[in-house]
């Protein structure tokens, strides 16, 4: 089966309608304070529901119903370890990133250590994040290309203009109230598979219940101490403390989020709600992924799966009709659309035009070299989810791999700054180079689950920089 007429309205009226809306908002991006911070007046609920919508992506809506269709829902260790990071987020980091006038996290590394570690720290995630959310978008175009048999490249270009386009116009406004629409639209549209599942299974919940339960697919709780498997309760516990904050603690991209609350105890309030709800998202996302394995058990597939994660668009497009099946597809496009490019922009024109190039820029050259920021580094991501459709499965794998471990380095030097004040710029650089060499070591030799990259990381780094710092005579 393919898509109708009215699928296809239902996802060209999405597009347009969301950059209609995201671009709405440039008539108030009048400063640089505007564009990257919506000076500072984003209250706690929309701060919650913008970082839901940022972690969340067409690899969250399409993978985690994947991993129990054929799996379990180990997954949710990690999540309990996703609510733990933030609180301590909430204590440790939050208070710091309100004191003064920051733009970008990297900004607070330099007050700490010095231009050495800040100018690292931000290059390490602008590269890390071109090719995260390059990848991010080649997935969801993926996904629309397999459903509506238009060229992956075609709809690259698409989503990609879009995205730059209410970017570009709306500033960090845009996106964040641009994601508040769109978590509610991905959340209703994994609901509305799930009801449709319900509907079309023989005995209903309680089957879903028998057949789940027969399968094992409701199991949990993995408690092997092995490092090579990704969701026990020990890399969910510790992995995913450690995986929370570098992402929501560290990383421009959700901690500008953060820093254009209203207060500190918005930022607070909002971090750690979003903690809950992204895991009750998970808990709806894989109970459609055991609703499926139920449903395929009393009907034939109809294709064969090359991977697992094609089930949910297979369902979609063979199942649905009337519009709702453009309507998913919409919210699938809905949980990739969540755009760095403005947190890029930012660290762009802070951490290395201002500090290396012109310290002394008018708000109009910042402006203006904000908007071209943006569309420079959509462009980047464009080429990147371009080039992802050469590049093998298992590459692409490692690709997100290397994310996790390449921010261990910048979460170790944000707790030394926070928690270690005798150690200096030199101690922090000697640690974060120690920690990727360490990390890329690993990664080649070892067979160590991602969780872990940003614990060994992170830990190497402190204790590099702590021995550098003894071995110069510091106390």
């Amino acid at each position: 089966m393919s898509l109708s007429g009215v699928d296809y309205l239902v996802i060209g009226a999405y597009v347009l309608a969301i950059t209609a809306f995201g671009s709405w908002f440039a008539r108030y991006q009048k400063t640089t304070r505007d564009y990257f911070l919506t000076d500072r007046s984003v209250p706690w609920w929309a701060i919650c529901f913008t970082i839901v919508a940022t972690e969340t992506s067409t690899l969250t809506f399409i993978g985690v119903p994947a991993q129990a269709f054929a799996g379990n829902m180990t997954f949710l260790q990690l999540a309990f370890g996703y609510i733990v990071g933030r609180i301590i987020i909430s204590v440790l980091f939050i208070p710091a990133y309100f004191r003064g006038e920051l733009f970008t996290s990297y900004e607070l590394l330099f007050q700490r250590f010095g231009n050495r570690v800040r100018t690292l720290s931000a290059g390490i995630f602008l590269f890390t994040r071109s090719l995260a959310d390059g990848i991010r978008l080649y997935t969801a175009a993926l996904v629309v290309a397999t459903v509506t048999q238009v060229p992956v490249t075609w709809v690259v270009v698409v989503l990609g203009a879009a995205m730059i386009v209410y970017t570009m116009r709306g500033g960090v406004s845009a996106v964040i109230w641009t994601d508040v629409v769109q978590m509610f639209i991905y959340v209703i549209g994994a609901t509305a598979v799930a009801l449709a599942l319900l509907n079309r299974i023989d005995g209903g919940w309680s089957e879903v219940v028998r057949a789940g339960s027969e399968a094992a697919r409701f199991t949990w709780l993995d408690a092997r101490l092995d490092f090579s498997i990704p969701y026990t309760i020990w890399a969910g516990g510790i992995g995913g403390v450690a995986l929370t904050l570098s992402t929501h603690g560290t990383d421009q991209f959700l901690v500008q989020r953060l820093l254009a609350a209203r207060s500190r105890q918005d930022a607070s309030r909002g971090l750690v709600l979003s903690g809950f709800i992204v895991f009750a998202q998970f808990v709806l996302f894989l109970l459609v992924g055991v609703m499926l394995y139920t449903y395929y058990q009393q009907v034939p597939l109809p294709r064969p799966l090359t991977r697992n994660d094609e089930i949910l668009p297979l369902f979609v497009v063979s199942e649905l009709t009337n519009g709702l099946a453009g309507f998913i597809i919409a919210a699938i496009i809905a949980a990739a659309l969540s755009p760095s490019l403005n947190a890029m922009a930012a660290t762009t024109v802070r951490d290395f035009y201002l500090p290396y190039v012109n310290p002394s820029a008018d708000q109009d050259t910042q402006m203006r070299l904000s908007r071209r920021a943006t569309v420079a580094w959509g462009i980047v991501q464009l080429a990147v989810a371009v080039a992802a459709q050469f590049v093998t499965d298992s590459v692409l794998t490692t690709g997100l791999a290397v994310l996790s471990f390449a921010s261990g380095s910048v979460l170790g030097a944000f707790l030394l700054g926070t928690l270690a004040p005798s150690v200096r710029e030199r101690d922090a650089f000697a640690g974060m180079i120690a920690g990727l060499v360490v990390l890329t070591a690993v990664w080649l030799i070892a067979p160590v689950a991602f969780p872990w990259y940003v614990v060994i990381g992170s830990v190497t780094t402190c204790v590099v920089a702590l021995a550098s710092r003894r071995s110069a005579g510091r106390p």
